[in-house]
Parts: C-alpha cells; structure tokens; sequence
C-alpha cells in the first residue's frame, strides 16, 4: 500500500468514528515558547523542567490525557518581544498546536496576547507576571497559572505596610519592574512610598540609582526600607550589602522571593522579610513532596521558584482536558477552566472567572543563614492566602 493510501484510509477510518475517538487518534500538540537563551534563560529553563514534570504526575507517567498523547513543541523566544510573537504564530499555524504555555519575559507576553485571539487558541501564561496580561491587555483566550504583579504587590504590602515606614524601591525600567512598583504603591495604606528609581533591566552598576534612593530616605524618621523589583541579569543585592546602609543610614532592604542563584546575595540580609511565590520547603502537601523528591533524585538539587510554576501549568492543562475528553478547542477548554480549582505545588489554585487570573497563596517569609546552605533560607512567617488577596480586576470585560 502506497503513502497515500494509507493516508486516505487513515482519513477514512478517523471520518467515521464518533468527534471523540478521533481525538483520541491524535497527538495533543502542546507549543511552549520561552526564554531557552536570554537575559531570562534560568527562569525560563526552570519553567521547562517543571513543565515536563508536571504532565509526568498528572498523566501518572503516561503523558496522555483522554487517550491523547502529549507532544511539546518548544520554542526559543530569547527574550524578545518580536520573536516571541511570531513564534506562537508559527506554532499555532504551522505546527499545529492546539494551545500554547509562556512566556518567560513579560514584555513578550503582551506582544503574544492578540495572537491567541487571532487564531482562537488558549494561550496559558507561565510565569510572566506583568499585570496588563489579565488586566487591560487580557482576552478571553489567555489563562495565567502564574502569580501577577499585583498579587505579588498585595503580598509584599502585608509585610511592609506599617505606620511610620518609608519606602523606596529600585526597579527594572520594563514591564516587569513598573507594573511591580505600581501595584505595590497601590496597596500601601499606612507606608509611605517616598521615591521611585528605574534602572535598565542589563544594569551592573547600580550605585547612582542607590545613592538617589537613599537620599530620598536617608533624613526620614521611622523605619526606613529600600525595596528590590529585580528580575533576571544582575541584580543590586551586591552593591546594596557593599554600602552597608543599615548601620550607615538605618536602611533595611526587603524583596520578594527568587530563584535559589539569586538568594545566595540575600545571606547578606539576615532578618530581612518579604513575600514569595515558592520556595520548596515551605509548602507541605502531596504535590510538592513529589517535586522536591523527584527533582532532587534526578537533577541532584531541589526544584525552584519557576519549577513549580512550570508543573501548575502542566497540571492545569491536564485537568482542563480530563473535563473536556481531549477537547483542546478553546470554547470547551475556557468552559472548563473558568473557576476551575486544581492541586499544585503551592496547593490549590483556582481560575478566577472574570480574568481567568490563578488565585494562589503568597507566603511571607523571613530570611535566616544557614551554613549548609549557599542561599539565605526564606523561613515561613505565614501563609498568606488568596482570599486575604482583593486583587482588583482590571480587564474591562
């Protein structure tokens, strides 16, 4: 029999069987367009093992789902909006994929949004956090497993919110950093937010950008705090340890959490409090105990703060289709999801209908030195939760 007879008799066969078992016949192809090199390749890379990782437990080891098998298409954005672009284009259109997870760059997630809506496709957002992506850049196409700016925000003003605190922040002049900034301002009620520094996201000497900071702070009375929105390339932990400024001007810095590399700088803070997404020995439930052992059996190091985000994409996904039967269109698939709950690393995230937002636990922490350690450990304060979190919403829909 020739190619195209058993092409034709393939077709024949699929055109007579019930909608779903001819699903069932196909691969499920699934694009994940991320930062593999750039600025962001560490996040990036995290979210991939993650991601894989997650299908590997919600499939139980079968990587199917309603008899579909579960192809990944990876694609390399680099980090650049553009590319970004035209890739989810590319994969949609010619590779045939039936949804899309990513990106890394928020700057790339806002230039991917209308292509979901071009072409009809559910694109789920992991990890970009830029809160225009379910704010007033949001379709009805785009999900986020992903924490947003603005929950990261509300986070961290719990922990810094007090009468008589003075704050200013250093932030990367993109997406990332002002929707950051603004989020938090908008959430502080009893501190003050005293001045606001913007420094171009490949900066590496920070020491000008410091020195406005702490001039703005320095005369202040009350607890004075410098407040780091950094993401990626080198961040000002460095210098901002180098100056000394608690004992110099009673200047303490706070940060949200961040991958183990970049917490290595936070051993110079000891005491030092914020907010995070995750940090694998703070949540205690089914999913997470399986991550940690099984990333620390293959990889010979515990999973990370993208890792986890990464295997909530996956575990969404496979639970979304589990309600559809295999049905990846994105009526069934939005039908599914909105107001959808499901376990993950964290615990249990749900979709907020009206902007298809996860709402998530935060987890406000406390650094503490531990020798064995070549990170400063984020030590649970309390556990945050999203209904403590009045995330506004900001999508006009």
């Amino acid at each position: 029999m020739t190619t195209a007879a058993r092409r034709a008799l393939l077709a024949a066969l699929l055109a007579i069987l019930p909608p779903g078992a001819a699903r069932a016949a196909e691969d499920l192809r699934i694009a994940h367009v991320y930062s593999r090199t750039g600025p962001l390749e560490a996040y990036g890379r995290q979210t991939q093992v993650g991601l894989m990782l997650g299908f590997e437990y919600a499939t139980g080891g079968t990587m199917s789902v309603a008899g579909r098998k579960i192809v990944v298409i990876e694609k390399d954005d680099q980090g650049r909006p553009e590319l970004g672009k035209s890739l989810l284009a590319a994969a949609y259109a010619d590779d045939h994929a039936e949804l899309a997870v990513g990106p890394t760059s928020s700057g790339v997630a806002l230039a991917m949004l209308p292509v979901a809506e071009e072409y009809k496709k559910i694109l789920l957002v992991e990890p970009a956090v830029a809160d225009a992506i379910t704010g007033d850049k949001w379709n009805k196409y785009i999900f986020r497993t992903g924490r947003s700016s603005s929950q990261d925000a509300i986070a961290n003003a719990r922990v810094a919110d007090a009468d008589g605190v003075q704050v200013a922040t250093i932030a990367q002049d993109y997406a990332f950093g002002r929707d950051g900034v603004k989020a938090f301002k908008d959430q502080l009620h009893k501190a003050r937010l005293v001045h606001e520094e913007y420094l171009p996201p490949a900066t590496t000497d920070f020491t000008a950008g410091i020195l406005r900071a702490v001039d703005a702070l320095k005369n202040l009375p009350g607890r004075k705090v410098i407040a780091v929105v950094w993401a990626g390339g080198t961040p000002p932990f460095g210098a901002l340890a180098a100056m000394d400024l608690k004992k110099r001007y009673g200047i303490d810095v706070g940060s949200g959490g961040n991958i183990l590399p970049a917490m290595v700088a936070y051993k110079q803070f000891p005491g030092m409090e914020g907010a995070t997404y995750y940090y694998y020995g703070i949540p205690k439930n089914p999913v997470n105990d399986w991550l940690v052992a099984t990333h620390q059996k293959r990889y010979g190091a515990p999973p990370d703060f993208f890792t986890a985000g990464g295997m909530s994409a996956a575990i969404a996904i496979v639970e979304a289709l589990r309600k559809t039967g295999g049905d990846a269109g994105a009526r069934p698939l939005i039908k599914a999801m909105e107001g959808m709950s499901f376990e993950t690393p964290k615990g249990r995230m749900s979709f907020r209908a009206e902007d298809h937002q996860a709402m998530q636990s935060m987890y406000h922490f406390r650094i503490k030195v531990d020798p064995a350690l070549a990170w400063g450990v984020p030590e649970l304060v309390r556990e945050i939760k999203p209904d403590e979190m009045q995330v506004p919403i900001q999508n006009h829909r």
